[in-house]
């Protein structure tokens, strides 16, 4: 099936990762499910955040008028319903409408995946309409368990290797991952009314979110991003077993993942922890650098 033009502009935004989604060097079938996944969560934070093409073309897909793109809520409750149209005995009988999740038939039925993932993913942008402020880093890590950890559960079950304790480990690298994004993009964030650095670690360091809005970051501010900087990096640590479990090319995979949390932490660290002029970015050699550097300690530690 030929993408339509809203799912090819989806799918180039792979590009703009920190981590490479679905690397030449995988098998074929790898690849393409690995891309179906990563176009349905693309289109969900889409959803969320309001940066549908313009045009209303989701919305009709979906069933709704193209007027009412904008409502969010209603947005992702349609979205919910189509996705639920995949599973059997969870939607109406017809098959999904909207092309990117027609284009997830074929992966949820070759990896028999379950709804759980998906449907985790879709409520966390429900959250992002209704809960702007986390106090704690607990409730923020238990945000990022629907936001983010979905995702490494879904590259294990596609790549059959799901196991209780390469779950717990994915856990930690996505949930790390998720905090580096927000790190890389508190400026943005703040400016759509979302602030994802714990309150009581903001009361703590004596950062308000005027200190937020400011071109440059102050002191306070930078020992803030410093400090969940590396909680970060402490998650990632746990994905090194992660990759030293798994050969071949998941092992480069999933060593992709991991390095990109490290290299764009290196980039905030380079930064000296001022993210508020614009997301600091790894370099291309920074990243590669990581890769060795994150296999080499998967085969040390193996």
């Amino acid at each position: 099936m030929r993408p339509d033009a809203t799912t090819r502009t989806t799918l180039a935004k792979a590009a703009d990762e920190n981590f490479p989604v679905a690397p030449f060097f995988l098998p074929r079938g790898w690849r393409d499910d690995l891309m179906a996944v990563y176009g349905y969560a693309r289109l969900v934070d889409d959803i969320g955040d309001g940066d549908l093409a313009p045009g209303g073309a989701d919305a009709r897909h979906l069933g709704l008028d193209p007027a009412r793109a904008g409502d969010r809520l209603a947005m992702l409750d349609a979205f919910e319903a189509d996705l639920l149209r995949i599973f059997p005995g969870d939607g109406d009988g017809e098959g999904p409408r909207h092309p990117l999740l027609r284009a997830l038939v074929p992966t949820v039925r070759r990896r028999t995946l379950a709804p759980a993932p998906f449907l985790g993913l879709i409520e966390a942008n429900r959250q992002d309409q209704l809960v702007r402020r986390y106090r704690t880093w607990d409730d923020l890590t238990r945000y990022c368990e629907l936001s983010a950890n979905p995702v490494g559960r879904l590259v294990l079950a596609i790549t059959g290797t799901a196991s209780p304790e390469r779950i717990r480990r994915s856990d930690a690298v996505c949930t790390a991952l998720q905090i580096v994004e927000h790190l890389q993009d508190v400026a943005e964030d703040l400016a759509a009314d979302r602030v994802y650095l714990p309150a009581d670690d903001m009361k703590d360091f004596r950062v308000t979110e005027g200190d937020l809005a400011a071109p440059t970051a102050g002191e306070p501010v930078r020992a803030l991003i410093a400090h969940e900087a590396a909680r970060a990096g402490r998650l990632l640590e746990e994905g090194i077993p992660l990759v030293g479990s798994v050969h071949g090319r998941l092992r480069l995979l999933l060593a992709g993942f991991v390095a990109g949390g490290r290299a764009a932490l290196a980039a905030i660290a380079d930064a000296g922890h001022d993210v508020l002029p614009g997301p600091p970015r790894p370099t291309r050699t920074r990243l590669m650098r990581e890769v060795g550097a994150v296999l080499h300690r998967a085969r040390r530690e193996g």
